[in-house]
């Protein structure tokens, strides 16, 4: 089987190589086995790598002032994750990134990245799209925070990623949409006697 059949097909959604830029591309893509458990990102190291998922899950988060974690966003097959701050700026990471199960991601070193970008120009054009959308779900999400009850949160969450939400600890669940375990544990009492 071709290991990177999954993300040139991903990449094939938003812009079409030819064959030789196909391959081209391929010799920019590594292999990484993780862990659960185990970071690929942590902070005060510069993120050097983006990751698309192959198989597992991750969590991004950050460990404020007073060592509370906070939930920034999952990861599962077919998506990307990284400190993107990190990785862009070459900077110390502020954030982690956890392997929630035993994963396999396909990584791209920042300066590989670069070097393929002048080489394939196209794939500035898939950059740019995958950062809009990017942008895009984040504005949505911020704009729920501020528009939505914690229990809209949860039902919108639910609906469109139920999957995610049977993959991840009920505490970072919580944490991701912004309120504690307990409440979050009333809000699904609460549905589960509606039903």
């Amino acid at each position: 089987m071709d290991t990177f059949a999954p993300i040139i097909d991903y990449v094939s959604r938003y812009v079409q190589l030819t064959d030789e830029e196909t391959a081209l591309f391929r010799t920019f893509l590594k292999i990484k086995r993780v862990k659960r458990r185990q970071f690929i990102v942590q902070p005060g190291f510069i993120c050097k790598h983006k990751s698309y998922v192959l198989k597992g899950a991750f969590r991004t988060y950050l460990v404020d002032h007073k060592g509370k974690e906070h939930t920034l966003a999952f990861a599962v097959e077919d998506w990307w994750v990284s400190d993107y701050s990190s990785l862009i700026y070459q900077e110390p990471a502020t954030l982690f990134v956890e392997a929630l199960e035993d994963a396999v991601l396909v990584q791209i070193e920042y300066d590989d990245e670069q070097t393929f970008l002048k080489e394939i120009p196209k794939l500035e054009k898939f950059e740019r799209i995958i950062t809009q959308r990017s942008l895009a779900f984040q504005q949505k999400r911020l704009l729920s925070n501020f528009t939505q009850t914690a229990e809209e949160r949860y039902q919108e969450y639910m609906q469109k990623y139920a999957a995610i939400a049977n993959r991840v600890p009920q505490y970072m669940l919580a944490s991701y949409l912004g309120f504690s375990t307990e409440y979050l544990s009333k809000i699904r009492n609460k549905r589960t006697s509606k039903s």
